[in-house]
């Protein structure tokens, strides 16, 4: 940017902040309902919204309570919802078979919310993690977790989603090669509209604590951690290259995860490639500030808009987060 000589009392800067609507008027960047998506958790066979222990204010819902309570946020604007499924142990094994099961709560609920609400967006996450006993993304081989094997069960899941009725297949695996696999077989079978959000930058990050309690992600078996195919927090530069072969491979949108931490992470990605961009505040994020604001150390509504809009100014162009019925809340009395 050009430097502009400007010199006090000529300018005053303060001047345009003096009155709410000259702020408004001046305003950067913009958080509307358009940004927000909405995670949510579905649990089989049970009756009642559970509330998640770590993550207050946060439920596992049946698919038919999840229905209902859709209504308020459809009319507040929501536009987009991603669903995670919190699957009960008996229905695990060593590779996630039951995600490729049409009968699973994920494919059951794509069916019933298109069917309801066919003008939301319907984002499903294409990873083994929930359906595996070892809590893995993908199939472990001689004590490590194989890459090319994995694959194969990866696109079958992907295609089943597809089939099921989502509109957007997010793959949070982290293997090498998954974005083209699901490409090609997408191509195949005609899902031409089916587009791929890819979470191009996933960091192996201390912040996912919450969401593996709430997809009842056990402890992690051999290998200890996922540190051999999610990323390095320390690496900007590598994620360059995950988003461009991403992208390379047909992804329409990407995604950084975690949120806040990662704001260098979204503005480099957005100015170098110039996609739709997307960050996930994530559920350590969301149960730090809910801590927070428990004890009266911060005032909760104007602390999650400032975070949205920290996202916004920094290039995301949609937020997953869990604050979305309270910001929903808040933009349609706002409006």
């Amino acid at each position: 940017m050009k430097a502009i000589k400007r010199s006090f009392p000529k300018s005053r800067l303060r001047r345009t902040r003096m009155t709410s609507f000259s702020r408004k008027l001046v305003s950067e960047n913009k958080f509307t309902t358009n940004d927000v998506i909405w995670p949510v958790f579905l649990v089989e066979n049970d009756k009642s919204k559970s509330q998640i222990k770590t993550m207050p204010n946060v439920y596992r819902y049946p698919i038919e309570v999840l229905l209902k309570e859709l209504e308020k946020p459809m009319k507040q604007g929501l536009n987009a919802i991603a669903l995670f499924p919190h699957i009960s142990d008996d229905k695990k094994d060593e590779e996630g078979s039951y995600a490729l099961s049409p009968k699973n709560v994920i494919c059951e609920a794509v069916k019933k919310i298109k069917q309801e609400y066919p003008n939301i967006g319907v984002i499903c996450d294409v990873a083994l993690d929930p359906y595996t006993s070892h809590a893995h993304d993908g199939i472990i081989s001689n004590g490590k977790v194989d890459n090319d094997k994995s694959l194969k069960k990866l696109v079958d899941q992907a295609l089943l989603l597809a089939d099921s009725g989502a509109d957007i297949l997010a793959p949070s695996d982290m293997m090498d090669g998954r974005v083209g696999r699901i490409r090609q077989s997408l191509e195949k079978k005609e899902y031409y509209d089916t587009m791929i959000m890819s979470y191009a930058a996933k960091y192996s990050s201390s912040l996912y604590g919450p969401f593996r309690e709430a997809v009842n992600a056990g402890k992690l078996v051999e290998p200890k951690n996922k540190k051999s195919y999610q990323m390095d927090i320390a690496n900007i530069d590598e994620a360059m290259h995950e988003i461009a072969m991403d992208i390379s491979e047909g992804a329409d949108m990407i995604m950084i995860k975690p949120g806040l931490p990662y704001l260098d992470v979204i503005s480099k990605a957005k100015k170098l490639f110039s996609m739709p961009t997307f960050a996930y505040q994530v559920s350590g994020e969301y149960s730090m500030i809910m801590s927070a604001v428990e004890k009266n150390y911060l005032e909760e509504l104007d602390t999650i808009l400032e975070t949205m809009l920290c996202f916004k100014r920094a290039g995301a162009d949609g937020i997953f987060t869990y604050f979305a019925p309270k910001l929903l809340n808040s933009l349609s009395n706002i409006n």
